[in-house]
């Protein structure tokens, strides 16, 4: 016997619940009672339960728990987000917060293929999934998850369902454009462009209407551009802005980190400084590109990790039989950095 725990059991067969109930001096069905925090008893018992259990190395048995409870502790994640850009952060937050409820998570991506997803489904509806968490690469709707009407729960993060019912979270982007431009307006920037994606997604229609809001609550005007996601389009907007430097903006907000990572290096080229010329401001905090910009770009920030937590938070409640649903917004939030004027870091 091991002399540093008296507790522990020789030879290498595995503890049981029995060599725990033995050891505690309760009865089988007081330590199962007691370790599944099932049942009324003395919190002393419980608690002496629990030490033996920990002294001896006994594990409760998973599969035969979650039969007990009519739970696997598992949760299937769907995405179509190959890249991992706004996913990966939501997943990571949201595993944290499930492991503290000791759930697990299973991912699948589904490509933006409906067969597939179809499969991907099936296969975590056979592993007995106690939810569903739903996930993209954007915002817009999509057809509602097809499950069985009496299955597990399903809540969308950075997706939408194109169902009522369904549970929906997404970013404030309407607030977040209006915290980006009314900070512009704050360094008294009097003519703030915005150069942004296409109009088909929905994010782009939000940031705009934050960004119009701003400009009538200041009293100001500012020229639109929409384009594509991506650098080239931000350099490309820049001849169209600065064409005539009379009329030309003293601030742009970008629609996305991309885009104003291409403004900057087209106003660096034509020699128009940033900030002390123009200021700039993007969206989503993509630090990798936002922080090597030159210089380094102030932007909003989605707070995904946030909604990570959050949907761990609801799907809890939904798996303990709450009824939810609805589209919820979440805030954003402004990260300062130096093509604003600033000259520290800062979140708001």
């Amino acid at each position: 016997m091991d002399e540093k725990n008296p507790r522990a059991r020789p030879g290498l067969s595995r503890p049981t619940i029995r060599d725990v109930a033995r050891l505690a001096g309760v009865s089988l069905g007081t330590a199962s009672k007691a370790l599944s925090g099932q049942g009324r008893m003395r919190p002393e018992t419980r608690r002496n339960v629990a030490q033996v259990a920990k002294d001896i190395g006994f594990h409760p048995n998973d599969l035969a728990q979650s039969l007990h409870r009519n739970r696997s502790y598992t949760v299937g994640i769907i995405s179509n987000d190959n890249f991992g850009r706004f996913s990966f952060p939501i997943v990571e937050a949201l595993e944290e917060q499930l492991a503290s409820e000791r759930f697990a998570v299973f991912m699948s991506n589904a490509t933006d293929d409906p067969e597939r997803e179809r499969a991907h489904v099936a296969a975590l509806m056979a592993k007995r999934v106690d939810g569903f968490v739903v996930t993209a690469r954007r915002a817009d709707r999509r057809p509602k998850l097809q499950i069985p009407a009496n299955g597990p729960p399903v809540i969308y993060v950075f997706s939408r369902a194109d169902d009522e019912e369904a549970l929906c979270l997404l970013p404030d982007d309407e607030g977040g454009a209006r915290l980006g431009v009314d900070h512009l307006v704050r360094l008294g920037r009097k003519r703030i462009a915005h150069v942004t994606g296409p109009e088909h997604f929905e994010a782009v229609r939000l940031r705009r209407d934050g960004w119009q809001k701003s400009l009538r609550s200041a009293g100001i005007e500012g020229s639109y551009l929409s384009g594509v996601w991506s650098e080239q389009w931000g350099r490309e907007s820049v001849s169209k802005l600065f064409a005539d430097r009379k009329t030309a903006p003293d601030a742009v907000f970008c629609g996305n980190d991309q885009i104003a990572r291409g403004v900057i290096d087209a106003l660096r080229e034509r020699s128009i400084y940033v900030p002390s010329d123009v200021s700039v401001v993007g969206f989503d905090n993509w630090e990798v590109m936002a922080e090597a910009a030159r210089p380094p770009l102030t932007t909003i920030d989605m707070n995904l990790k946030e909604m990570g937590r959050e949907t761990g938070r609801l799907l809890m409640e939904l798996i303990g039989g709450k009824h939810l649903h609805g589209t919820r917004r979440l805030p954003c939030s402004l990260v300062i950095r130096d093509s604003c004027g600033a000259t520290r870091a800062a979140k708001h």
